[in-house]
């Protein structure tokens, strides 16, 4: 997938919609094939390929004993990657958790904990981002929020690959489709086409 393009993967549970997604953040090693990301070959050099790829996990990977501030400079930390404490504040801000950033994670509301996710996923400026069920522990209103975060991505020519049940609003906002089965790809095509038997109304 080139830069600035979004893809959108639907599939039943178990599909590998996930393993997908951690392999191409690294954080899975493939047992046959090959990948590349960026160019980068996440086994010969794991570092180059994870500094180009932001993964928001559905397990939201926060440390609940740190603040929100020091999660996201633990994050960069782990990444090699310095950015100003002004730069911390601005993307918290951007989630809708100003004035939050001294406060402990542990005290957060499942959604709070999602925008702090998000917040380390949107610092690391990743020219590949990729959401695991990202409109999960979100209200509507949070709905709206990861929408337009989508947007942005695909406006900065970002590359963004979604996996959703919310078929139907991931495909207002994406431009491919594609569909897994046991890990493998059944279908592929425009988002707005994928088949209805994974829509919500189906």
């Amino acid at each position: 997938m080139s830069r600035g393009r979004s893809l959108l993967i639907a599939g039943y549970n178990g599909a590998g919609k996930s393993t997908l997604l951690r392999l191409l953040a690294t954080s899975l090693r493939p047992t046959s094939g090959h990948v590349r990301v960026d160019g980068h070959d996440p086994v010969e050099d794991p570092l180059a390929a994870r500094r180009t790829v932001a993964l928001l996990q559905q397990r939201n990977g926060l440390y609940m004993d740190l603040t929100a501030a020091e999660n996201l400079r633990v994050a960069l930390r782990l990444l090699c990657v310095d950015h100003p404490d002004s730069q911390v504040l601005e993307v918290l801000a951007r989630v809708g958790l100003q004035g939050r950033e001294h406060e402990v994670v542990r005290g957060f509301s499942a959604g709070m904990r999602k925008r702090l996710a998000f917040a380390k996923v949107l610092l690391q400026d990743a020219a590949l981002v990729l959401l695991d069920e990202p409109y999960g522990q979100l209200d509507p209103s949070g709905f709206d929020f990861v929408d337009a975060v989508i947007r942005e991505l695909v406006e900065q020519r970002k590359g963004v690959v979604v996996v959703t049940h919310l078929i139907d609003r991931g495909a207002a906002l994406l431009h491919s489709g594609l569909v897994l089965d046991e890990g493998r790809m059944v279908w592929a095509g425009s988002a707005a086409e994928l088949p209805t038997v994974f829509r919500e109304d189906s």
